[in-house]
């Protein structure tokens, strides 16, 4: 890809922050892109939860100056590197919590219920496949999660033995919102992602991220990749934790945009996230979206599901919402469906907020995470 294509279409008027470490400064900086431009606005503000719990945020970022950093190419070049070159992107989010949703498009819900069903194999899921689309027949995008009609199609798959604690939260009233990883353990740009070393079924999961301020209002968007291990979390949904939190398992970027005139939320609400996945050791390629049109409940739903009375986080957080990404398309024999290879390149963009990209590894053969809270705050007295 051209680094233009790393950058939104109209990044000419994008309002871009982002994050980068650079060695001469021994730790990260904030920073905002203008006109493919990178300038460390840190002397103006040093923490990214800060910056989106401005009232004016939009405004600040608009005219706050910074020091240059070089090109946006240089910053993406500096990134896509095994030992990145500094300075090099990170995730754009700092101290906010990692939430995400599970199970908001439809397809993603059947593929949840066969994951459970199939006990981790993939031979037998190629087959539940067929089963299950045969029963429950349909187009269940067109359930509203809770309605009375979601609840009859409840009754009559409880009747036949088919419900699916999947389905409670595919069409339920209730959510499922989970913690991805912890804060400061997302990879940016450029950087690797890990597989757990036990999974042999698996695959990214290309999602939008929403970025919500303390008060749970949603600043600004980015992308993401909600890494997926599915024979472990089809083993028991008990293993979620195992399958979602490893080391380098969540990846954020390149940079969130916020809101504003020119891009808003009914921007998200109709973005296609695309997928290109490019393996290296077997010249295999998939192509594939998500039409976030498609989506069950709307993102602001998931906001209010995830920050209320129930629930607070004076740090803010970062809201993956989900994806109808399930890929099936064979890959190593027939029936086998789709898993990753080491080296796999994996590319998710959409227009309006343009491309992250990652190459697939292994979680323990991946630099550890070391740079946690209690390091960022030793920096921040420095």
């Amino acid at each position: 890809m051209s680094v233009s294509s790393y950058l939104p279409d109209d990044d000419h008027q994008a309002l871009l922050v982002g994050r980068a470490w650079r060695d001469d400064a021994r730790g990260p900086v904030l920073v905002v892109v203008r006109h493919g431009q990178v300038f460390d606005i840190s002397e103006r503000c040093t923490c990214m939860a800060d910056l989106l719990d401005r009232d004016d945020a939009a405004a600040f970022v608009s005219g706050v100056e910074g020091e240059f950093l070089g090109s946006a190419e240089e910053l993406f070049d500096n990134s896509r590197h095994a030992s990145p070159h500094t300075p090099y992107l990170l995730a754009p989010c700092d101290v906010q919590a990692i939430k995400a949703c599970g199970v908001t498009f439809a397809v993603s819900l059947l593929e949840r219920v066969i994951e459970e069903q199939a006990s981790g194999d993939p031979v037998r899921a190629s087959e539940l496949r067929s089963e299950l689309q045969a029963l429950i027949g349909g187009d269940l995008s067109r359930i509203v999660p809770g309605s009375e009609e979601a609840m009859a199609l409840k009754t009559e798959l409880q009747a036949r033995g088919a419900w699916s604690q999947y389905m409670e939260v595919g069409i339920g009233h209730d959510a499922e919102v989970f913690t991805k990883s912890q804060p400061f353990s997302a990879v940016g740009f450029g950087h690797r992602v890990g597989l757990h070393p036990a999974s042999r079924w698996n695959n990214p999961e290309p999602e939008i991220v929403l970025a919500v301020d303390a008060r749970g209002t949603a600043k600004g968007a980015t992308l993401g990749n909600d890494v997926n291990l599915r024979d472990i979390e089809g083993r028991s949904a008990l293993l979620l934790g195992k399958a979602k939190d490893n080391n380098a398992s969540c990846a954020i970027g390149p940079f969130i945009r916020l809101f504003d005139d020119a891009f808003t939320l009914d921007t998200v609400r109709q973005a296609r996230v695309s997928l290109h996945i490019e393996g290296q050791d077997d010249d295999f390629e998939l192509h594939d979206s998500s039409d976030m049109r498609q989506i069950s409940r709307d993102p602001l739903e998931l906001v209010q599901q995830t920050i209320g009375a129930h629930h607070q986080y004076p740090d803010g957080f970062m809201l993956f919402l989900g994806t109808m990404f399930s890929p099936i398309q064979d890959r190593d024999g027939a029936g086998q469906g789709f898993t990753h290879h080491i080296g796999d390149s994996v590319t998710i963009a959409t227009p309006s907020l343009g491309a992250l990209v990652n190459d697939v590894d292994r979680s323990d053969r991946l630099p550890p995470w070391t740079f946690g809270i209690r390091q960022w705050q030793a920096y921040m007295a420095k």
